[in-house]
């Protein structure tokens, strides 16, 4: 929900600026071929007012919708699961921390080992499994340099800093 969220944000801004954008450039043209000159249109207060106060009403329509996509990102609703990832320099490792302490390592495969229809660089040996219809918590650090643990199909992408827990949500 929230990924579809994410991409009816994008459609609503890409609106917005295509709008804008038409607008301008349909101004600039009429502004070329016109060879008319209004001097009360080049001074005065009202043709000021109108382009100080349009702009901020456009940014509110876009800093609206933005600022309640985030606070919806952030939220963490009673989760029934929590997976700990912790990146290393060359693999992941996941904890459910929940039932009986599972741990494992991720690897990525090797090319020499990988099947016709795996794709290099993203396919792992050991698979992470996280159920539908449940809300899960991640919590993601990292044990030595900068990671980015990211899933886009869910709209989720949280980073990985040594020394500090971040935290997201997800719900397949």
């Amino acid at each position: 929900s929230l990924m579809e969220q994410l991409t009816f944000f994008h459609d609503h801004t890409v609106m917005i600026l295509s709008m804008i954008t038409i607008m301008v450039a349909y101004i600039m043209m009429t502004l070329t071929k016109n060879k008319y000159i209004n001097r009360y249109l080049l001074e005065g207060q009202t043709i000021e007012l109108i382009w100080t106060v349009m702009p901020a009403i456009t940014l509110i329509f876009i800093a609206l919708p933005s600022l309640r996509l985030l606070y919806m990102i952030d939220e963490i609703n009673n989760p029934s699961i929590t997976l700990k990832v912790i990146g290393h320099q060359w693999y992941w490792s996941y904890e459910y921390s929940d039932f009986s302490n599972t741990e494992f390592d991720s690897y990525m495969k090797p090319v020499n080992e990988m099947n016709k229809n795996e794709i290099r660089l993203l396919d792992v040996d050991n698979r992470t499994v996280i159920p539908m219809n449940t809300q899960t918590r991640v919590v993601v650090t990292a044990a030595d340099v900068l990671h980015s643990w990211a899933v886009p199909a869910l709209g989720i992408k949280i980073d990985a800093v040594p020394g500090r827990l971040n935290q997201g949500t997800m719900n397949i």
